[in-house]
């Protein structure tokens, strides 16, 4: 084998162990951004779902505070009309 040849073999043997290690390092750091937005993602989902069962919680109480005003006002309405024939 002559020289060129051998410099030729030892010039790609270097190229394609800096590309793998390029290639390995490059993929680390987007396994490492990926599983960053991951964990951004999961906990907007869990503030999220927080605040829905929030809103569901307040969407079911709504309608008893409705009737519970419907019933003060009309207690009111009695006791302006006591009021008024006294």
């Amino acid at each position: 084998m002559n020289a060129t040849v051998a410099a030729s073999l030892i010039t790609g043997l270097l190229s394609l162990a800096g590309v793998m290690l390029s290639n390995l390092l490059s993929e680390r750091r987007r396994e490492n951004a990926l599983r960053t937005a991951q964990a951004v993602t999961d906990e907007q989902l869990r503030e999220l779902t927080r605040e829905v069962r929030e809103h569901n919680n307040f969407a079911r109480r709504m309608p008893v505070v409705e009737e519970q005003i419907k019933s003060i006002h009309h207690r009111l309405e009695s006791l302006e009309k006591k009021g008024a024939n006294t």
